[in-house]
């Protein structure tokens, strides 16, 4: 029964409701009389007496509902604004009614009082109806429908805070607009609905415009925000949905999940600035659930740099699969106190059974890995511990070869001792073809892992650090690597940058007009991470689809767009924010590549390929990395750099050595360590 009347055609809906009233009417009227009357069974009297005002009692109260707008309210959303148009809508009928009847001649037959009754009666009747058969659409139980007859108005603060349009007429809509009521900082004037039928109507006393009425909204509302109350809409449709409302110069926010609404984890406070993963991401593949069970499920998995962007969302993301324990190395103390606390509230919210092992070190200390490693007995490994922010390591040479090269040996020797089964590096985009240290310290370390897949036993470098003699160790880790790119909203990446100038009044700073990069939601890169190390044979480098790249000065616009701003430029003079461009920083290139050559190959995964790249024998490589080290001390960059030159393919580097220690070497060099 309840499925029919929602399906039925609105004009069927509106019909039925009005059928209704007027029999409410005319009961109201007639319990009014008897009430007056003193009788039960006053058929005959109404009948002898009162049969011209029970044929004007309707006339005179369907014309003020129907422009009151009782019809075009969605009954299923009815809320407080709905009581007092009901109330003086009974008042103006009745007032007209008392009108009709002196102008007539019949108020003689009517008592005064019945009037009176009448309204009160008729007041009651509709709105507790109207409740009722709302809580009852909403499939609500008999105990929560007496609850609403008997409070259906709570109190309710006065209109306070910006005046904001809900794009999204739906539950999670008129949900979302009951939220900001009882709040002080948004004030709800206007629906957005892309559903024509819904346009006109009225929704707990907000009026529904449709989204291509978006400039009489404005015009009759004064909205100053959008509010996306759209929680299930597809990312695609969500980012044409942002490019249709962004030319109107409204900021863009969005809406906490209702679930987390409901449950208390987030507030109304927690309504944000639309996330640019919506205008710049893509549709996320549902990930398999196969292959991301089938390194942690049940087993013990360390991540290093577990502090980080990428290393805390492995974190959150392998809790949801149930390992047996989840161990978390990080050298910062404030991000592993940050993380761990997080993690703990997410094991005691849904009530995971797994280890959480926080753990202080750093991937450049062997013994601290070696006894971690064979303390817990580490099944896999995710290695997302590196220096990766390109100018800074660009100015700390020694610094970002001893993280991310010497770290990833060291801990991957240190999972070969300790038999651990699997090692999946996080890698990067900058790895191909780089143009910065940063980039040739990721593809070292790249070679690195690839040198060992090869060897069945080990020798290692530095095997005094590990108190192991001098001797071939057997090999049975799995080692994989997975590259990719920028990430969405991590702590190197230019969006916070940029958010925080743009609050700041600009200017928004951009290196140059032509740099793009690719872009990637956070979770969704942490995901394809596991899938794809799930999915590694042994040396392999997985390469992740990014999407087509994104110019950064184009995202720049797009932010302050988002923002409710207007970029200033010769075309806008009088616009909000400059963007200006400071030219490129050290070791920084125009466009990032995910593969060196052309050999790639697909997988299972849409999302995921293999590449096939060039690598170094373990012996040989381990010489190479000794004499780069050497470089090091002294601050002899020059020869670091001839180095990088000779043993990474394609590195090609962008400016002069800049690091702060170096000095230029003198005329006569004292040894050729590059020979």
């Amino acid at each position: 029964m309840r499925n029919k009347l929602l399906h039925l055609p609105r004009r069927n809906k509106r019909l039925l409701t009005a059928l209704f009233d007027i029999a409410a009417i005319w009961g109201c009227l007639w319990l009014a009389l008897a009430i007056r009357l003193q009788a039960v069974n006053i058929q005959g009297v109404l009948i002898a007496n009162h049969w011209q005002t029970f044929a004007l009692v309707p006339l005179c109260a369907l014309p003020f509902f129907i422009r009151m707008g009782l019809y075009r309210a969605v009954l299923r959303y009815m809320g407080q604004h709905s009581v007092g148009v009901i109330v003086r809508a009974a008042i103006y009928a009745t007032a007209l009614w008392l009108l009709l009847d002196f102008m007539l001649g019949i108020d003689e037959l009517v008592p005064r009082s019945v009037p009176v009754m009448y309204c009160l009666l008729l007041i009651a009747t509709m709105c507790a109806t109207r409740y009722i058969m709302r809580s009852w659409l909403l499939g609500q139980s008999v105990q929560s429908i007496f609850k609403t007859v008997a409070n259906p108005f709570p109190a309710r603060l006065a209109h306070k805070g910006i005046p904001i349009a809900i794009y999204g007429a739906g539950q999670a809509g008129v949900q979302l607009m009951g939220a900001l009521h009882r709040g002080r900082d948004y004030h709800p004037v206007a629906f957005l609905d892309d559903d024509r039928n819904l346009r006109g109507q009225m929704m707990g006393g907000v009026p529904v415009y449709h989204s291509e009425q978006f400039t009489l909204m404005m015009e009759n509302t004064r909205a100053e925000e959008v509010l996306l109350a759209l929680p299930s809409l597809p990312r695609s449709h969500r980012r044409q949905l942002v490019e249709k409302i962004e030319p109107f110069g409204l900021p863009i926010r969005t809406m906490p999940g209702m679930a987390d609404l409901v449950s208390g984890r987030m507030k109304m406070q927690d309504i944000r600035d639309i996330d640019i993963g919506d205008v710049l991401g893509r549709e996320e593949v549902k990930p398999d659930q196969e292959l991301l069970e089938k390194d942690i499920a049940n087993q013990v998995v360390l991540v290093t740099g577990a502090g980080g962007s990428i290393g805390s969302e492995l974190c959150r993301q392998i809790l949801k699969v149930g390992p047996a324990a989840l161990i978390l190395l990080e050298h910062s103390e404030f991000n592993l106190y940050q993380l761990d606390q997080e993690l703990q509230t997410t094991i005691r919210r849904l009530g995971i059974k797994v280890q959480l092992v926080p753990v202080l070190g750093s991937v450049n200390d062997p013994q601290r890995l070696v006894d971690l490693m064979s303390t817990y007995g580490i099944d896999t490994i995710y290695h997302a511990a590196a220096y990766k922010h390109v100018p800074i390591v660009e100015h700390n040479i020694s610094q970002g070869l001893r993280n991310n090269v010497l770290g990833t040996l060291y801990t991957a020797q240190a999972a070969i001792l300790c038999g651990v089964k699997r090692f999946v590096l996080i890698s990067t985009d900058k790895a191909v073809r780089p143009t910065n240290v940063m980039g040739a310290s990721k593809r070292l370390a790249e070679m690195v892992l690839q040198g060992l897949s090869e060897e069945k036993t080990v020798s290692f470098l530095h095997p005094e650090l590990f108190q192991c003699a001098d001797q071939k160790i057997p090999n049975n880790t799995r080692f994989t690597m997975v590259r990719f790119g920028n990430v969405l909203g991590s702590s190197g990446s230019v969006i916070p940058l940029f958010r925080k100038q743009i609050r700041q009044g600009g200017p928004v700073t951009v290196t140059h007009q032509d740099i793009n990069r690719y872009f990637m939601t956070i979770p969704e890169a942490a995901q394809l991470v596991i899938q794809a190390g799930a999915m590694g044979e042994g040396g392999d480098v997985f390469v992740l689809d990014m999407g087509r790249p994104v110019k950064i000065v184009d995202l720049a616009h797009r932010m302050i767009h988002l923002s409710g701003l207007s970029v200033k430029d010769t075309a806008n003079p009088d616009g909000d924010i400059d963007v200006v461009f400071s030219g490129l920083r050290p070791g920084e290139k125009l466009y990032e590549e995910l593969l060196i050559g052309e050999n790639v190959a697909g997988t299972d995964h849409p999302r995921i390929s293999r590449a096939h790249e060039e690598w170094l024998a373990w012996g040989e490589l381990t010489d190479i990395i000794e004499k780069m080290l050497d470089t090091t001390h002294g601050h002899r960059y020059q020869l670091t750099r001839e180095l990088l030159l000779r043993y990474v393919n394609g590195f090609k580097p962008s400016d002069k050595v800049v690091d702060w220690l170096f000095h230029s070497p003198s005329k006569q060099i004292e040894e050729d360590i590059v020979a």
